[in-house]
């Protein structure tokens, strides 16, 4: 059995990695329950061994990426005056927000991400984002583009989910093309 003669190993070895047992079990955990969800045969104890290493250090990986967000968001509400604080169901809000936004950056090409936080985020023009990129202004739009597409399925995908149970759906809200 895949569980009976690997959790504790790779429990051992994430909390070598993330030097926390809570964290590692953890992920331990969620590896194991991604195993259930989309089994695999292994041929050897070396091979699995393999495999749910790399997967973990994925997994290290987004939760190490995760705190970094929490910690940017922390630091933010930290700068605010307390009377401005929002309430904790929309600081959740916002983080889920962050996370997906993140998501959507890194399944962009990297010029494209970078091109659209520049241009959002730091209210650059698009020449000076061509500039600093060593493109095109054109690019620069259709970066641009590709991104704020990219943010129109994930509103899109968000006001589907938010429907109630049974709800009719539109045949174009859940048709949205894929971007490539």
């Amino acid at each position: 059995m895949l569980y009976v003669d690997h959790h504790a190993w790779l429990q051992a070895w994430l909390r070598r990695r993330l030097g926390n047992a809570a964290d590692a079990a953890d992920l331990a955990h969620d590896a194991f329950l991604r195993l259930i969800d989309k089994p695999r045969r292994f041929n050897s104890a070396p091979e699995a061994r393999s495999y749910l290493r790399s997967m973990a250090s994925g997994m290290c990986v987004d939760l190490w990426r995760r705190r970094s967000i929490e910690q940017a968001w922390l630091d933010v509400l930290a700068a605010q005056p307390e009377a401005v604080a929002p309430s904790a169901e929309h600081q959740v809000i916002v983080l889920e927000a962050l996370y997906e936004i993140d998501a959507m950056l890194r399944n962009l090409p990297p010029k494209a991400a970078q091109a659209f936080v520049m241009a959002v985020a730091c209210d650059m023009t698009y020449r000076e984002v061509a500039r600093e990129l060593g493109v095109s202004v054109r690019m620069v739009a259709k970066y641009i583009a590709k991104a704020t597409l990219c943010c129109l399925q994930l509103e899109a995908r968000q006001t589907v989910e938010e429907l109630p149970r049974g709800a009719s759906v539109p045949p174009a809200a859940t048709s949205v093309p894929a971007v490539s």
